[in-house]
């Protein structure tokens, strides 16, 4: 069984006891979360698709712990100019588990 399911703005295919990463959520390590936007459901073959979402399907998880992602580097050039622009960026992320799917 697994469902598709939007997380933040994000869409993600999640699966019972998976951990994903996903942007970073106000709820404290340890907390549950719930996600109602269901926007696909797959039990035993049977798939079912919302229009947008799935009326009273949801995904429950559980907050495993926050974190930042590794430093992207946006480096800018014009050649034979002198122009150099170094800029970096790091996500805060939450580190996540699917606790159960509710269909």
């Amino acid at each position: 069984m697994y469902a598709i399911v939007e997380i933040a703005g994000q869409q993600f295919k999640v699966e019972k006891d998976q951990k994903i990463f996903v942007h970073r959520l106000q709820t404290e390590e340890g907390g549950q979360v719930e996600f109602a936007k269901v926007l696909l459901l797959d039990k035993d073959g049977e798939v079912v698709v919302g229009a947008p979402t799935i009326e009273g399907a949801k995904v429950s998880a559980t907050v495993i712990s926050h974190m930042r992602a590794d430093k992207v580097r946006v480096f800018k050039k014009k050649r034979r100019k002198g122009y150099r622009k170094l800029n970096g960026h790091r996500q805060n992320l939450s580190h996540i588990q699917i606790q159960e799917i509710f269909a």
